[in-house]
């Protein structure tokens, strides 16, 4: 792209150039001295002109096209840098729910082992090991389905290109 822009300036100051020596070639006065046979002519500087003008109008709508491809390129990005923290922040949340169910569900049981040991299992121990399992299960099962919808997000652009290929 910085090759680009260097050829623009060029494109421009070569103009420029050409501009102004039209300008002083018909501020001249209406005398005219005999003409040198190697001063360029008035029509070949003209057609130089268009066609520099020609050369910088195509390189200007390339940088133009570079650049709208470059945003473009940038807002899926963004868009998808969204997608991904929003992921992330939702199987951080499953994760920490799973980890404080799974330690609730060690701490029933241990409570379960010890009154077991000691000859008394009372039946609310045994329920709370039971909802603490419960609990557990469920919230692997919310972790699991985060993933899942994680792995479905990333297919889906995949699914999309080979549906627009076919």
């Amino acid at each position: 792209m910085s090759d680009i822009a260097a050829l623009e300036r060029r494109l421009s100051g070569a103009l420029e150039r050409i501009a102004k020596g039209l300008e002083r070639q018909a501020r001249m006065p209406a005398t005219t001295p005999a003409p040198d046979p190697e001063a360029p002519d008035q029509a070949k500087l003209r057609e130089a002109l268009e066609k520099e003008r020609a050369a910088n109008a195509q390189l200007s709508e390339r940088v133009h096209q570079v650049r709208q491809r470059q945003e473009t390129t940038i807002a899926q990005m963004e868009r998808r840098l969204a997608r991904l923290t929003e992921q992330l922040d939702l199987q951080s949340m499953e994760m920490l729910r799973l980890k404080k169910a799974n330690a609730r569900l060690m701490e029933a049981n241990q409570a379960l082992r010890e009154a077991s040991e000691a000859g008394a299992v009372e039946s609310k121990l045994v329920n709370r090991s039971i909802a603490a399992e419960l609990e557990a299960l469920q919230a692997e099962r919310r972790a699991e389905m985060a993933e899942m919808e994680e792995i479905l997000a990333e297919l889906k652009p995949l699914l999309i290109t080979e549906t627009r290929d076919a």
